[in-house]
């Protein structure tokens, strides 16, 4: 008899020992839930008030040096845990003889606040993003500038997404960047693999031209797509991430890392100084 109650009690203690495994299983499983919540909600999350840093990075030309007309596109990682994967994308322009540069970006806190994600207001234009530096991804000058600004306005007033934003997969601030240079191809646009939202396009447009102008595009909600030329090269996307095979300026771009290869800048430094007539 004595036996017997040590058995059961060896496999009461065995019990318990399992049961106290699988309860602290279960607590681990739920903390990483938790944390990749956590995560997630970081990635995704939009909602600052204080975008912008103080520090200026000298990268676009003061009005008192360059007189005339200019257009520049930037990109720069987001805040928080996103920036490992995203960056933020905006457009600066400067006509012949403004004293100031206009900036048009879409911003996803201000729809709520405003109704509409859409601005185009002066600022400067080089300025870091949540204390991030930027990128200068496009640089032009010179006399036909001045039309350029002339189309880019015109497409930023057609753009039909301004009070609609989603950080992923779209639309938010790199559909409209990516919709801007759909729209004028003659700016050659390409935007990095971490542009997310670049290739959001709505059900009715998954077929179409690449945003540089220069190629083609399929996309099903910027989930799933590929797009194919002279300026963007082979690029693929899977779940809003970019990899990029850009033959013609020998460099690849890779979802999170960004460009490896030839500095985004200098594929248009032939086009960056031209004389002000």
């Amino acid at each position: 008899m004595d036996r017997k109650l040590s058995d059961v009690e060896k496999i009461s203690a065995q019990y318990g020992k399992g049961r106290k495994l699988r309860s602290f299983s279960r607590l681990i499983f739920i903390m990483f839930l938790f944390f990749m919540g956590s995560v997630i909600a970081g990635v995704f999350s939009t909602y600052d008030l204080e975008p912008y840093s103080k520090e200026k990075y000298k990268l676009a030309p003061l009005p008192t040096e360059w007189p005339g007309p200019v257009v520049q596109v930037y990109s720069a990682r987001t805040r928080g845990l996103k920036k490992i994967l995203a960056v933020h994308t905006w457009i600066a322009t400067k006509r012949r003889g403004a004293d100031q540069y206009q900036v048009t970006q879409v911003i996803g806190w201000r729809l709520s606040r405003r109704g509409t994600a859409l601005f185009s207001e002066n600022g400067i234009p080089d300025k870091g993003w949540y204390g991030n530096e930027p990128t200068l991804l496009l640089d032009l000058r010179g006399p036909e500038v001045e039309s350029l600004i002339d189309k880019i306005e015109t497409a930023t007033a057609s753009y039909p997404w301004s009070g609609e934003y989603s950080v992923w997969p779209g639309p938010n601030s790199n559909t409209f960047t990516a919709w801007i240079g759909l729209k004028v191809p003659e700016l050659g646009l390409d935007l990095p693999s971490t542009a997310i939202g670049k290739d959001w396009r709505p059900i009715d447009q998954s077929i179409g031209y690449s945003a540089s102008g220069t190629g083609v595009q399929a996309s099903l909600f910027g989930l799933i797509g590929a797009s194919l030329g002279y300026e963007e090269g082979l690029e693929i996307n899977v779940l809003g991430l970019s990899t990029e095979i850009d033959v013609f300026d020998f460099a690849i771009e890779l979802p999170g890392f960004g460009r490896i290869g030839k500095p985004p800048e200098e594929q248009n430094s032939d086009a960056t100084h031209l004389p002000v007539q």
